[in-house]
């Protein structure tokens, strides 16, 4: 509940930032931000002295957006330091990850429930919406990223890679390293994706077994006889360096017993009747 109440006030928070900015973009052309703070736009404000109707108007219902601002950002600090001490208390090491936060571990946490539903790190993959998808035509190989899956899992590794990104990361110097290789941007940023879901995997492995006070593995054997994960590949990985495949995953399986036919109704032979 507190994570969906964040995502509401965040929002919030973007809507009042768009109509703040709106507004001061016509009261002084040029000099808004596209990120723009409650300290800042109070800044600019404090510059302002229209003296038509028109400019008057809009300075109050800046003022009034501004105000706005602020609550909602009272609101989110408060809840973002709720958010950061029920994560701790849950035992995660999510936000040791660069580009995961408070919101963004708790959205996990909440969304995942429990880790071992899912008996390895592609089926985690394929339920976060960051498994690509295989689009190759003739002699092209190429991958588009899935559009299934966990939307708001999917969101937070978004905003995760964007993050490492920005910053001197392993996370970015694979993105780079991707771009060498010929991928293009988008493609680059989807397999940065797929890492990232498997960083987190291995974390929620991890943490689940140190919760569970055992050095057994904490994903049993699947009906299929395929092993989850174990302590040796559940490391914890703070950055998406580990040797991971960004490949698509395969198709649905065979059945293993062969359909159920209606069975057929054979005609009575009947005994020739005896020669007199």
């Amino acid at each position: 509940m507190l994570a969906d109440r964040r995502d509401e006030l965040a929002h919030r928070r973007v809507q009042t930032v768009n109509r703040l900015q709106r507004l001061l973009a016509e009261l002084v052309p040029g000099k808004v931000k596209r990120d723009l703070s409650s300290f800042q736009a109070k800044a600019i404000l404090a510059t302002v002295r229209p003296r038509d109707i028109a400019g008057k108007t809009r300075r109050r219902m800046a003022v009034e957006q501004l105000a706005d601002l602020v609550v909602v950002d009272k609101k989110l600090k408060k809840i973002k330091a709720e958010l950061k001490a029920d994560v701790l208390a849950h035992g995660s090491t999510l936000m040791e990850i660069t580009g995961i936060g408070p919101a963004g571990a708790a959205r996990i946490l909440a969304d995942v429930g429990d880790i071992t539903r899912f008996a390895d790190r592609n089926r985690f993959a394929s339920w976060t919406g960051t498994a690509p998808i295989d689009a190759s035509s003739g002699e092209q190989i190429r991958h588009r990223l899935s559009r299934a899956g966990n939307r708001r899992m999917n969101h937070v590794l978004h905003i995760a890679a964007i993050v490492q990104l920005r910053h001197d990361t392993p996370g970015r110097a694979y993105f780079l390293r991707k771009i060498a290789a010929g991928k293009t941007r988008m493609e680059a940023l989807r397999c940065l994706k797929r890492r990232l879901s498997d960083v987190v995997y291995r974390h929620l492995v991890a943490d689940a077994t140190t919760t569970a006070g055992t050095t057994e593995p904490v994903l049993k054997a699947s009906p299929g006889g395929h092993f989850g994960a174990t302590l040796q590949s559940s490391a914890a990985d703070s950055h998406p360096h580990v040797d991971t495949s960004d490949q698509p995953l395969p198709g649905p399986a065979q059945a293993t017993l062969p359909a159920t036919r209606p069975s057929r109704k054979t005609a009575t032979q009947r005994t020739p009747a005896p020669d007199h």
